[in-house]
Order: C-alpha cells, then structure tokens, then sequence
C-alpha cells in the first residue's frame, strides 16, 4: 500500500468497516439525475468559446483496457482520471452509471469551507479520517446551516471546477442534507484534480492521506504511487442496491497527481460488494500507472 500523504494530518487509528453509510446508516437522500457519461468532445473557454480536446496520451490503450476489465467486473463502475492542474477536457471516462448522490466523498468541500470561515476545527480531522457524520453535521452547522451553508460549499466547489448543486434543506429524514448532492463522477474527478491546487486544502487534504480502514479501498490500495489522498462515500441508491464512491488523488516519485473519481452500484449491492468492484479497477490501474494522466499545480 501507497505512503500516507499526512501533510501534519493525524492518522487515526483504523476502524471495522461497517455496512451503514458513511458512519451511519446512510447520510444523503436517493436524488438521481440521469447523465450518460462520455469523454467531452471540447472544452469551453471562459468566454463561452467551444474549442476541440487535444488527445490525452495512453486514453486509447486505458480505454480499450477498461473495455476488457468491465466484462470481469463484479459490478458496475464509472471512472474518471485527469492530471492534476490540467482541464477538465483532458479527462479520461470510463463507464456510463448514471448521476449518484455525493454521500461522503462531499465532505470534502465540506470541511474546506469550514475551516475557511473559521480556521482550523477539531472536527474536520473525523469527518474526513473516519467519515463521521456529527462531525460533519457541526461543519456544516457552522456555516449557517440551510442556503447559506449550501453556498459556501458550492463556492469551493465552482473554484475547484465542480458544477454539483448543493441542497439547501433535507430532502429526506434521517439523511444529511450536503450528502444528498447530486455530483457525476466526471465532475467529481475535475474537482479531485484542482484540490491540490486550492491554497487552503492543504490540510483537508493531508487527513484524506490518513483515512481510517473504512476507507481504505479503491485506489488506496494502489501501490504504485508514493502517496495517496482519498475521501470515500456509500449508501443506498436512489432507486436499489448500494452506491460506493471515491475521489482520490494520486502522487508519483518525481511529484506529478493524478486525480480519480470512481463509482459503482447495483441492484442487491452492498458495501462489501462495491468496494470488492472499486479495488477490482484500482488494481487494474495500478498495472496502468504509466498511461495515466498526471499533472502539477501551476506556480
């Protein structure tokens, strides 16, 4: 397994991995949008100006890989990759699962934004390390909770490149409000990819090198790369079965990222079953290190 990429995080102590979602039994409501996923055939310019996506080297070979390894795959899966500080047209994906429900991996932009408001919070370390949902409900609390909470979450967001809608209230009891966002894994991986490029993620991102067992599945257990950061996310789907995502990011020996989305859900899933999928595909990336995009943050 991958070095820790602490960056003076505190590394708790692992925890059984249990079947609920996300530290409870689920923490998002079942919102599905449909999206096909597709690689983009151009990007956008912030004048609004369309223009043609260069070739992303290895997309050919990890595609005709990914045509392979998804007849052996136990379950469905999406996968987004893109270098780190690079645009999003250059992203590679894989697999068409519709739009999932964020659960957990939106803890992330979560805790950014708290701890932009107020500084460093004890309660970031739990909600990313552990996935705990009261600390994540306090980081949440903490920005005014409701409309106000939603934006600032989203703010981080849209500077990251993520288009995702926040919810403003609960949209389901029982469930938390941030977990029910709607958020494709291609755009969660456009996001992965700008998170070590944001000058104040820098400890939210050391915790997600040191997650407690109950994530460490996916490409966490890449050995490949020096160091990895991921956040994951589970619950039940929108409509049955089991949703298991994460977004992760990558370091190599000479420090270029690469950022990874990944998502799975099936009827009669589980947790045990989507994470068995999840590092089915990390597995094969690791065999793939050298076609992957990598990139570094702009100085």
């Amino acid at each position: 397994m991958a070095n820790r990429w602490l960056n003076g995080a505190v590394t708790l102590a692992c925890a059984v991995v249990a079947v609920s979602a996300c530290g409870q039994a689920s923490d998002g409501g079942p919102t599905t949008v449909t999206e096909t996923v597709v690689a983009p055939p151009s990007s956008t310019t912030s004048s609004g100006v369309s223009v043609p996506t260069r070739p992303v080297a290895g997309a050919a070979e990890l595609r005709r890989g990914w045509k392979a390894l998804s007849r052996s795959l136990s379950q469905p899966v999406s996968v987004s990759i893109v270098g780190v500080g690079t645009s999003a047209s250059q992203r590679i994906d894989l697999g068409t699962l519709p739009t999932q429900v964020a659960w957990s991996t939106i803890k992330v932009p979560l805790a950014i934004a708290a701890e932009r408001e107020h500084g460093s919070m004890t309660a970031t370390a739990a909600a990313i390390t552990q996935s705990d949902n009261a600390s994540a409900e306090e980081l949440w609390s903490s920005l005014g909770g409701g409309v106000q909470a939603s934006k600032s979450v989203m703010t981080v967001l849209r500077q990251a490149g993520s288009g995702a809608q926040v919810p403003s209230q609960r949209l389901l009891a029982g469930f938390t409000v941030f977990g029910q966002t709607p958020w494709p894994t291609p755009d969660a991986a456009t996001f992965a990819a700008s998170l070590p490029c944001l000058p104040d993620a820098k400890r939210v991102l050391g915790y997600m090198g040191g997650v407690a067992g109950n994530q460490r599945w996916g490409v966490e257990i890449m050995a490949a790369p020096k160091a990895t950061a991921v956040k994951g996310g589970w619950g039940p789907s929108p409509t049955s079965g089991y949703v298991v995502r994460q977004i992760g990011v990558l370091t190599f020996a000479d420090g270029s990222k690469t950022a990874v989305a990944m998502t799975t859900v099936a009827a009669g899933g589980s947790l045990e079953s989507g994470t068995s999928a999840l590092n089915q595909v990390a597995r094969w990336l690791n065999t793939k290190v050298e076609r992957l995009p990598r990139g570094v943050c702009a100085r």
